[in-house]
């Protein structure tokens, strides 16, 4: 089993690692944009301080898949609402001519696509540590501690595990993804010193994770457990108050310790390069849905003009309120899930047990003890509108009543109808959903899976419901 994992380790090193031509060409592409930025920050009358950030300042980027991070470190005296404002101006200028898209962290930035490879070009404050102004102000000081302590040797680690994440999609801290950072992958090489030792470590998890390499909280463990509630803790070593997996969520964790506890039971490159997902025929996706025997529910709608990471909060946001209504009128969930592609098409998914449920049910009212509560539940309920009842059973009155909603789809439309701040839809999302929304049920969705090949790839996956990388057991 050792001699596989090894081999099949250094198959996947050797395609991670950028060969010296790609190197050559991304370190000389790095230093003109940064000449560009540095230019276009004169041209504007900007006082900032020009670096390359990020995996290739660390050497820590994935052949054929770099991204150049720029950061302009600018004086404190420009105030903290002009900041992106300031970054857009001078990074549209350095990338003039190329792809620009609007990006939003803390504060917009600009990211661009030049030569095929993506720019991200990031404003931050000219600050000493501790002194934090913005989020971005402590990525200059990550570059730093990553590059004074990763070893050599650990560059290629670094590779792996991040390959590896991206393989079973767990990578990225972006809202949409809520996985693994890049720096994050660094801090737990230099703290496990491996990839192989890392997989060890989180397969063998069993209650939370705390890694403090610095030993800020050694003998404050108390502290340290009030401070941080997540299930995994990883004390930033720049910031002994910041938990950098703080964004990754608890079902990306909980994947990449199923994940690693497969990879060493049955190692595959199939986790660090998935095979590509053919979406289903049509004919097939008919066939699929019929198969399943539950009902699954389609809310559509068209673009939220605002930047991903807002778009993807509010998708979250609004997902978790539908779910708690559809759950609260007495519909079985089985899994739920928004997707869009950024442009046109946006929608929240619900796999359900079934459209329509009894449209009567039982209701449960005070035990007899309770003289008042029981008083007046008998005031509600002696009615015409109570189907049966109230009766007595087990030492409490009970009534059976009718539903307001037995079919999901009425229940939506009518909750929808204004928007649906009420149910707790997000701002940006209620405003679109006022103006229009469409629901679709099972096959009816086939117009929409024929005409975007994202969503068909993406509609196949979600009712396979199954990882890729489960299929190498």
């Amino acid at each position: 089993m050792q001699r596989n994992i090894e081999k099949v380790c250094a198959t996947v090193l050797e395609k991670v690692t950028p060969k010296k031509r790609e190197r050559t060409k991304i370190e000389a592409l790095a230093k003109k944009l940064k000449e560009n930025v540095v230019s276009a920050c004169q041209n504007f009358g900007i006082e900032a301080e020009v670096h390359v950030e990020g995996s290739v300042a660390k050497d820590t980027w994935i052949s054929r898949e770099p991204d150049i991070d720029i950061f302009m470190r600018v004086p404190t005296t420009i105030p903290r609402k002009s900041l992106g404002e300031v970054c857009l101006k001078i990074a549209r200028k350095a990338t003039e001519g190329s792809k620009q898209f609007e990006r939003f962290a803390e504060h917009p930035y600009l990211e661009a696509v030049v030569d095929d490879t993506r720019i991200n070009i990031v404003p931050c404050y000219k600050v000493n540590q501790g002194e934090w102004l913005s989020a971005t102000d402590r990525t200059p000081f990550h570059t730093s501690y990553v590059k004074k302590h990763l070893e050599e040797q650990m560059e290629g680690e670094v590779r792996l595990l991040k390959k590896f994440m991206k393989g079973i999609e767990v990578y990225g801290a972006e809202i949409k993804v809520g996985g693994f950072s890049g720096y994050l992958c660094e801090l737990l090489i230099l703290h496990y010193k491996s990839f192989m030792n890392t997989l060890k470590a989180f397969s063998q998890h069993k209650k939370r994770i705390v890694i403090d390499i610095q030993h800020y909280y050694e003998k404050r463990e108390n502290e340290l457990k009030l401070l941080f509630k997540e299930p995994l803790v990883i004390v930033d070593p720049v910031d002994k108050e910041r938990n950098v997996a703080s964004a990754v969520q608890s079902q990306k964790l909980y994947t990449f310790i199923a994940a690693a506890r497969a990879f060493l039971k049955n190692p595959n490159i199939r986790f660090s390069y998935p095979p590509e997902t053919t979406a289903l025929s049509v004919e097939e996706l008919k066939q699929k849905l019929a198969k399943h025997g539950s009902t699954t529910i389609f809310l559509t709608f068209g673009k939220v003009n605002t930047v991903p990471d807002i778009l993807w909060g509010q998708l979250y946001k609004s997902q978790r309120s539908l779910r708690k209504l559809i759950q609260i009128r007495g519909f079985h969930v089985l899994r739920d899930t928004p997707w869009s592609d950024e442009r046109t098409v946006n929608m929240f998914i619900f796999k359900l047990e079934q459209r329509f449920i009894p449209p009567v049910k039982k209701h449960l009212g005070p035990p007899l003890e309770k003289e008042n509560e029981c008083r007046n539940f008998l005031l509600k309920h002696i009615s015409p509108n109570t189907v049966s009842g109230p009766y007595i059973e087990d030492g409490r009155w009970v009534v059976e009543i009718r539903r307001k909603h037995a079919d999901v789809v009425m229940l939506l439309e009518e909750k929808l109808k204004d928007g649906g701040r009420n149910t707790g839809i997000a701002e940006k999302i209620s405003k679109k959903l006022h103006q229009k929304f469409e629901i679709f049920v099972n096959e009816e969705i086939i117009d929409i899976y024929k005409e975007n090949s994202d969503f068909a790839k993406f509609l196949t996956e979600f009712l396979s419901g199954k990882p890729k990388w489960l299929e190498t057991l």
